[in-house]
């Protein structure tokens, strides 16, 4: 893209945005004959102003449009590809919904249509294809957004509500995962916002844990335990609240969501209290389940349990739970990246009691089942290098390959 002429990636990146050039012409003020000489590179784009416009319309950042970024990569670090992640930046600050209470909606794609790609966007994440979801979720926002604006009715405004906040929550929990903290918070921000017009709390409860789920990354553990917990106590079975499986599994995810925080706190006495009440919710529910997209049920609890004991510095207790509480048929019937997660937690147990022989199988095991949770994530980095750095000698075959994959070294 960067050696492209600028007009050229006017054309490229309006293409991407579906617009004809009458279209581009008539939101930039200007004649689609103007349009067509600027992309043919027949007219000269020098005055600054234009561009930013240009770029504001087109939402893309200014320098792409002048060349300046590098070309599509993925970054060693946490693979994100960067013009994914500005566009993801773009969607997020759209506000569709305040400019059709002044203007026209655009109009609105089929709700069956949206439907579908939501679901499909939801596995997409659950099967642990990371970069395959940052390039679709640009569209799926705006897809989205343009929904929650242009369809009226009761019944079709609450489904497009609801819509557009799963899809505000994938974009929190991809972005999270990814190190992207400011933006996973945005987006869970938007998704409780959203959630309320949606007239579902249980919609609202989940969108509370991508909110904390953010906020603990960003080093707010105390702020989202709090939350965590206040809206577990009002989704809570009981009184008016119907026991039911979705119920179960929304109540059930926040207080493990509650547990993991206060481990990051150093307070076990709160971590075993709240998986107490996790496991009473797993215990009503009767098995594993994926209402709301949460896989909540006796499997994932164990998994949450080890991962708070990793959080608590416990690695020898993580391990512990890993071989004793959890049953293989049932562990292997959960979506790949709650596996793979997993796996990533009981390769930071074995590295914190010193055995990286085993942390780096798990690191293999876990690449095996969905490498964009071994190959993405920072703290996997982080788990590889303590591997390299702790193995005596040269590290077997399997393990240099990954590194070598993951861009980390001694």
């Amino acid at each position: 893209m960067d050696e492209l002429p600028i007009g050229r990636r006017v054309a490229y990146w309006r293409g991407r945005r579906k617009m004809s050039q009458q279209v581009f012409a008539d939101r930039l003020g200007k004649s689609k004959s103007w349009v067509d000489k600027v992309e043919r590179g027949v007219r000269r784009l020098d005055k600054f102003s234009v561009l930013y416009e240009i770029a504001d319309i087109l939402q893309v950042d200014v320098q792409l449009l002048m060349g300046k970024d590098p070309e599509r990569r993925t970054d060693a670090l946490n693979c994100i590809d960067q013009v994914e992640v500005q566009e993801i930046r773009a969607a997020l600050e759209r506000y569709d919904s305040m400019s059709a209470y002044f203007d026209a909606a655009p109009y609105p794609p089929p709700l069956a249509d949206l439907r579908k790609a939501v679901n499909h966007a939801w596995l997409t994440y659950q099967y642990g294809r990371y970069g395959m979801l940052t390039r679709a979720l640009p569209k799926l926002l705006r897809d989205a957004q343009a929904a929650d604006a242009g369809h009226s009715g009761a019944d079709p405004a609450r489904e497009a509500a609801h819509l557009l906040g799963q899809v505000y929550q994938i974009a929190s929990s991809v972005l999270r995962k990814l190190g992207e903290c400011e933006l996973a918070w945005l987006a869970a921000d938007r998704s409780m916002a959203v959630a309320q017009r949606a007239d579902d709390p249980l919609l609202a409860g989940i969108a509370t844990t991508r909110v904390c789920n953010a906020m603990a990354a960003m080093g707010r553990s105390r702020p989202a335990l709090e939350l965590n917990v206040t809206i577990a106590n009002r989704l809570a079975p009981g009184g008016g609240n119907d026991p039911t499986p979705a119920r179960l599994s929304v109540y059930g995810m926040l207080l493990l969501q509650g547990a993991m925080a206060a481990a990051r706190l150093g307070d076990s006495a709160t971590v075993d209290d709240l998986l107490t009440g996790a496991q009473e919710a797993a215990t009503l529910l009767g098995g594993d389940h994926n209402h709301y997209w949460t896989s909540f049920g006796p499997t994932n609890l164990e998994l949450h349990r080890a991962a708070a004991a990793v959080e608590l510095g416990d690695g020898g207790r993580a391990v512990e739970i890993h071989r004793q509480r959890i049953q293989e048929p049932a562990f292997n019937a959960l979506l790949p990246e709650r596996r793979a997660h997993h796996l990533l937690d009981i390769a930071r147990g074995f590295a914190q009691v010193g055995d990286v022989a085993n942390a780096g199988e798990m690191l293999l095991r876990g690449d095996r089942l969905a490498p964009s949770e071994i190959r993405c994530r920072p703290i996997a980095h982080e788990v590889m290098s303590d591997v390299l750095r702790r193995t005596r000698g040269a590290p077997p075959p399997p393990i240099a390959e990954l590194a070598e994959h993951m861009g980390v070294g001694v």
